[in-house]
């Protein structure tokens, strides 16, 4: 649950006054904040940085440089830590552990956050290596892949690092815009089955009771209906202004969580029904939802650099995603066993359809209706700057509305033409978030760290996360675009009578 940053933080940097950003960075300005998921800024002038051994993020005494006075706690920064790893991939985690089965996917789910915590590990350690050798402020993940390239034996690497950057910047974009289309499928979906369950909603909230649906809209019909408002939404600029409302967003998110835990807890069936692993052709789309949950590898160099204490800050990376862990794990098995092989795209969908639970739709719904603002900004502020840039400054705003609203329209026809929850999430993780999370940090540390001397057994380690990531982003694309390309079951017919 991201939010923006608080109003006496907040605001975007337009430059550094002791480190110019080097040649070839995508935008002008760089967004100071340490909320946000996949979006690799840092702002803190580092004064060393640690070692140059394997070891250097692994004992935080390793640590040589002090923090911001006016950073970040090491509890303030745990708390932005869980809020930018939790979002709308959590809800559809119960679909993701079925799709593995009720032992696999818990366990694959295990696997994937330990080497998700080892990747962002490597991205920090790699960035501090850079701001000491090369006696920068700040080293961004782009940064950090153009100056790993540049470290390589290779002649070719090393003219095209630029090129490393470009990267990292393209799938940060893709990463961003497709949470965007997310939110809005999650919000279509939701708004629709809340609308159509309106007549038969009661304060009985038996898991058995009949509803009559009322025939209502398509869902792609309701995501044209909230068009406009996200639209006035992105044109918000000043992040002091969205984050009152993001604070109540995640407030409101915290809350429908705690009220869907009590009730996924009740009444769970006998699970010797459900399979220990299912089809290993329906193992790619949890891993593209599993990566898709765990991608927030991009928020561990802000959070970092905000802290008064960075030497604080490997405790709470590891305690912090400890807890996403057990989070991610505890709701994802939880929720299949309470609707077994019902789970849809997003738990909230198998909530019954009284006063309470539709209270809880619409509670959520409403902090990822906030959150779109926050995630978009990502990508405005990576793409419009240069843009605008190019023309006069009479017709700036105007450009500047006229791409925020071309990108807005981008991602709603993108959830418009795949209007299924579930596989745009797998999409958009097997995509993008795997190359940020599993890919490139592995292949990071080859490059940064080959020509000074690397284990062999530490390159094997790398090759072997890379690989991993590599094969599910192939597979995990290709199975999404292959349900993407069946005739989708009807889950609920809006003229049929479904029981919660």
């Amino acid at each position: 649950m991201a939010d923006p940053k608080e109003p006496e933080k907040g605001g975007v940097e337009l430059g550094t006054p002791n480190a110019a950003p080097p040649t070839g960075t995508m935008s002008t300005r760089r967004l100071r904040s340490e909320d946000y998921n996949d979006y690799s800024s840092t702002d803190v002038t580092p004064e060393g940085s640690p070692p140059d051994g394997m070891n250097g993020f692994a004992h935080p005494e390793s640590y040589q440089r002090f923090g911001e006075t006016n950073g970040t706690t090491w509890y303030q920064t745990l708390i932005h830590l869980l809020k930018g790893n939790v979002g709308t991939g959590l809800l559809g985690l119960p679909l993701a552990v079925k799709n593995a089965g009720i032992l696999l996917g818990p366990v694959s789910l295990l696997v994937m956050g330990v080497v998700a915590v080892h990747c962002m590990g490597i991205l920090v350690k790699c960035a501090h290596h850079f701001c000491n050798r090369f006696q920068k402020q700040f080293v961004d993940y782009g940064g950090a892949v153009m100056y790993g390239l540049e470290a390589t034996p290779s002649a070719w690497l090393r003219t095209h690092a630029i090129w490393g950057r470009r990267m990292v910047g393209l799938f940060l974009v893709i990463t961003q815009l497709g949470f965007c289309c997310v939110y809005f499928v999650f919000l279509a979906d939701n708004l629709r089955q809340v609308v159509s369950a309106a007549n038969g909603t009661t304060n009985d909230c038996s898991s058995n009771r009949t509803v009559v649906m009322t025939p209502t809209m398509d869902s792609r019909l309701y995501m044209l209906s909230i068009l406009p408002f996200v639209v006035l939404l992105s044109f918000i600029q000043n992040l002091k202004v969205l984050s009152v409302f993001s604070m109540l967003a995640n407030v409101a998110m915290l809350v429908s969580l705690v009220v869907i835990y009590q009730y996924i807890v009740r009444d769970i069936p006998d699970p010797r029904d459900l399979p220990l692993a299912a089809a290993w052709k329906t193992y790619p789309l949890f891993f593209g939802t599993a990566i898709f949950a765990f991608e927030g590898i991009g928020v561990v160099l802000p959070l970092e650099n905000k802290m008064k204490k960075p030497q604080q800050f490997p405790i709470v990376l590891y305690v912090g995603m400890t807890i996403v862990t057990i989070l991610y794990i505890s709701l994802g098995v939880l929720g299949y066993l309470r609707f077994g092989a019902d789970i849809q795209g997003s738990i909230t969908l198998n909530l019954p359809n009284c006063w309470l639970y539709q209270a809880v739709k619409l509670l959520f719904s409403f902090g990822i209706f906030f959150t779109y603002a926050v995630q978009f900004y990502v990508p405005a502020e990576i793409i419009i700057p240069p843009l605008v840039a190019r023309v006069s400054e009479r017709w700036g705003l105007v450009v500047n509305l006229l791409l925020r609203l071309a990108l807005v329209c981008l991602t709603c026809v993108l959830a418009i033409l795949i209007p299924r929850l579930d596989i745009v999430i797998s999409l958009v993780g097997s995509v993008s978030s795997s190359a940020l999370a599993l890919i490139f940090p592995p292949l990071l540390e080859i490059a940064t760290y080959y020509s000074e001397g690397i284990h062999p057994l530490v390159i094997a380690k790398d090759v072997a996360i890379s690989l991993f990531g590599f094969v599910g982003f192939v597979v995990g694309t290709y199975e999404a675009l292959v349900e993407l390309a069946a005739p989708a079951t009807t889950v609920v017919n809006a003229t049929t009578v479904m029981v919660q």
